[in-house]
């Protein structure tokens, strides 16, 4: 028997990304120059990968964005984004304690993000986090991305992973839509970049905390 895989989103469920995303947003419409965006901007823009996060922020301020104008301003977020990460980013309270013991109960773990996966790959290996992961996939990885099944269901075969023992971990509608679209159960995280609270998506389980990700949860969770 496979080993149960827990499947985590990035941006806002493992890692704590949002003044980074910021910073590099802002520096790229200031290229238009365009007024910054914040935080409170950031449930809005983030969640579809850095292309739609930089149109939402054009569409923000009022500044309709030609379409030829997009491959310029992406690659200044990329690289600028490159250069700083892992900057103030940090993985949130409680996840590093809560892998560890899972790990030793035998879980496995994957990476299912919208982030560009060459972005993802590397912040979380200056972060040191790498080995954690079977699989890591992004937005670009295939022809699909969440809420599409097909992203979830082949971050799972990457992993080596079984769909029947699975579970998604996000803080977005994205991450719950495409768990229920894989047939897997899922769990929330209040503490991301949702622009609605968690609890009215219909995750399988919500937790407030990584102490609350025990094997026992997730136990819990597959067996519903």
């Amino acid at each position: 028997m496979k080993s149960p895989l827990v499947v985590f989103d990035l941006d806002g469920t493992l890692l704590d990304t949002h003044a980074d995303l910021v910073e590099s947003l802002n520096h790229t419409i200031a290229a238009l120059e365009l007024a910054p965006v914040s935080y409170g901007d950031l449930t809005y823009l983030v969640g579809n990968g850095a292309q739609v996060m930089i149109e939402r922020a054009c569409k923000l301020r009022g500044y309709i964005l030609k379409p030829e104008e997009l491959p310029a301003l992406l690659q200044r977020f990329i690289a600028h984004y490159t250069e700083t990460m892992p900057g103030l980013t940090q993985p949130y309270p409680g996840l590093l304690a809560a892998l560890e013991v899972l790990k030793t109960q035998g879980y496995k773990f994957a990476v299912c993000t919208n982030k560009m996966e060459a972005l993802a790959r590397t912040l979380l290996e200056r972060l040191g986090l790498t080995h954690y992961f079977e699989a890591i996939t992004g937005g670009d990885t295939f022809t699909v991305r969440k809420p599409n099944a097909e992203h979830l269901i082949g971050t799972v075969e990457r992993a080596g992973g079984d769909l029947r023992r699975t579970v998604m971990i996000g803080d977005s509608i994205n991450d719950i839509l495409v768990a229920r679209n894989a047939g897997v159960p899922s769990i929330a995280v209040p503490f991301g970049y949702s622009d609605v609270s968690v609890d009215t998506l219909g995750p399988s389980r919500v937790i407030a905390h990584y102490d609350e990700l025990t094997p026992a949860l997730v136990r819990d969770v597959l067996a519903a």
